[in-house]
This record gives structure tokens, C-alpha cells and sequence, in this order.
């Protein structure tokens, strides 16, 4: 037998040039207070948006220059939590317009916080996988399977 277990060796601490997930795409321009900051904004913003039934403006709000990259983790799960506050909200029925109503990028958006919510299900979380599954049919629907393929290529993680 030989003396080294080859199958186990971590090849990446032996190269010189790792490749840092930061290396990958352009940082969020904005600091990591001032994205904490915006992320606060945006979920004090869509609750009163929510109250008041505005479930389409509280969703542009809460898609508009998300933040992505490493170090802002609390941002991402405030927003995170915003955007499913918005969708068990909804009402089955009015889904179809809202979607319509978005651009790409904010489909695409969506489409991320919709399998970051998935992945989420069974961390005790109190979203419903059947809301889910409803959003993530009809935005595929409206957008069609080009939002996924984006999702699942884009570096950036929301």
C-alpha cells in the first residue's frame, strides 16, 4: 500500500493561487454599515407597505439593490426575512400581476430569495414550502426558465 492516503490530501492548500470567492465578481460598492443600514430601511419601509396592502411597491422595495458579498450577513438575512414576510402575505390570486409587474433583475432576484428560503425550510424557519412552491411556479411561469439558469450562474449570493 502506499504511505499516502492520496484521496484525502487537500489539494487547494498546497496551490499558490486560490481563488477567493471575492475574486469571482465586483464587491457591493457600498460599506457594510451602510448596507446594514439600507437593509433596515428597506424592512421598516416594507412593513408599512404591507399594512397599508401596497404588496407590489413592498416588493420593489425590498428587490432594488439588494445586498450580495461576504461580510454582510445580517443584511442579507434581514432582507431575507422582508421578502418572506412579503410573500406569505400575498394572496394567491394577486401573484400572477405583482410578477408582471417586475423587471428581469428583479425576477431574478426574487428567484434567488425563493431558493434561499427553500434552503431554509427545515432550519426552523416559519416559512411555508407551499408558498414557495406557488411563487416559484408562477415566477417561472412569467419569467420563464432563463430566471433560473441566471440564479444558479450568478456568483454574486444574495
Amino acid at each position: 500500500m502506499s504511505e499516502f492516503a492520496f484521496r484525502k490530501i487537500n489539494i487547494d492548500a498546497l496551490e499558490e493561487d486560490v481563488l477567493l470567492p471575492s475574486d469571482l465578481y465586483d464587491p457591493d460598492p457600498r460599506g457594510e454599515q451602510d448596507v446594514l443600514s439600507d437593509a433596515q430601511q428597506k424592512s421598516s419601509e416594507v412593513r408599512n407597505l404591507i399594512s397599508r396592502g401596497d404588496i407590489a411597491g413592498a416588493l420593489n422595495t425590498v428587490l432594488s439593490d439588494p445586498p450580495y458579498g461576504e461580510g454582510v450577513d445580517e443584511a442579507k438575512d434581514l432582507t431575507k426575512n422582508s421578502l418572506l414576510l412579503i410573500l406569505n402575505s400575498t394572496r394567491a390570486s394577486e401573484i400572477q400581476g405583482i410578477l408582471k409587474s417586475l423587471g428581469q433583475e428583479q425576477q431574478d432576484h426574487l428567484m434567488a430569495y425563493i431558493y434561499k428560503g427553500m434552503a431554509a425550510i427545515g432550519q426552523g424557519s416559519d416559512v411555508s414550502g407551499s408558498v414557495l412552491l406557488n411563487w416559484h411556479a408562477q415566477l417561472t411561469e412569467v419569467a420563464g426558465v432563463g430566471c433560473i439558469v441566471r440564479v444558479m450562474t450568478d456568483r454574486r449570493t444574495l
